[in-house]
């Protein structure tokens, strides 16, 4: 783990090599060049950022690495201030200040078939989860939902990698109708050799998760990336209790047993700072017609 990451300026450190826009006005993926950040990242691992001098910090996981190019890839969903600004960025142009890798890595170890779930844009964190079970010589399953087949991230990317990609839809438009967890469910109920399962997304989606591998005595592992701000453990908003103990999701983990986890008190803080948000992105939006 790296104390700070790249710095960009007259090295051009940070700078965007690829913008890609995965869902129009909704989600992107960017590569940056990073080259001491990614000749050390590993599944899980996530970076923080900062735009402008006085911009916040946001936290954002590494969807994929490549050390040899001395790339990493983040994709980001446009929600808030920050993200949309960053989403004014282009190819040619550096990120500020990137910090990483922070949090730690996933538990990978070669131990048969691996179960990796993901929703929304936790399916780009999830990709670098499946990618590094591969190489690990697991039997990789991905199960990736949306609510659409347009709005289905990386399944190009998933099917390089894994030996089987089950996909959900809630309107049938491509592979099952309904919920991921359905289609998980149906998997362990035909497949008793899994040996773990690994839910990233939405809170209610691995809450969900977390529910239907019980039964089964799965290990299940979920990732609240989605509760940290500074990444660091200095602001304390990703504190949410696990196994009764209370913790910090940025530095503790950001992966936790499902089983252990207070889905309830997740649930209330992700709602902590909604109002501030939305006032910020609304100040911007002024800001940007004006």
């Amino acid at each position: 783990m790296l104390p700070a990451g790249d710095k960009s300026g007259a090295g051009g450190m940070n700078k965007i090599v690829r913008k890609r826009v995965l869902i129009p006005d909704r989600v992107s993926e960017m590569t940056i060049e990073a080259p001491l950040i990614a000749s050390k990242a590993r599944p899980g691992n996530f970076v923080v950022l900062r735009l402008t001098e006085k911009g916040e910090r946001i936290p954002l996981t590494i969807a994929d690495a490549d050390p040899e190019l001395g790339h990493i890839l983040i994709v980001y969903l446009i929600m808030g201030k920050t993200t949309a600004l960053l989403d004014t960025l282009d190819e040619g142009d550096s990120i500020l200040d990137l910090c990483g890798p922070l949090g730690r890595p996933t538990r990978i170890k070669k131990q048969g078939t691996v179960v990796c779930v993901g929703g929304g844009t936790g399916i780009a964190a999830m990709h670098h989860i499946a990618k590094g079970n591969f190489k690990a010589g697991n039997r990789v399953v991905s199960v990736i939902g949306a609510r659409s087949r347009d709005l289905l991230l990386f399944k190009p990317e998933l099917e390089k990698i894994s030996h089987s990609v089950l996909v959900s839809t809630d309107d049938g438009s491509l592979g099952h109708k309904g919920m991921v967890t359905e289609v998980l469910e149906k998997y362990l109920q035909n497949d008793p050799e899994v040996r773990e399962v690994i839910g990233v997304g939405p809170v209610p989606m691995m809450r969900a998760v977390a529910k239907v591998t019980e039964p089964f005595g799965v290990r299940t592992l979920v990732s609240l990336n989605s509760i940290m701000v500074d990444g660091i453990g200095m602001c304390g908003s990703c504190r949410v209790t696990v196994d009764g103990k209370n913790v910090f999701a940025c530095v503790e983990g950001p992966e936790f047993e499902a089983s252990k986890v207070d889905f309830d008190e997740l649930m209330k803080r992700l709602n902590a700072f909604k109002s501030q948000e939305q006032k910020s992105m609304e100040l911007f939006k002024q800001r940007k017609l004006s």
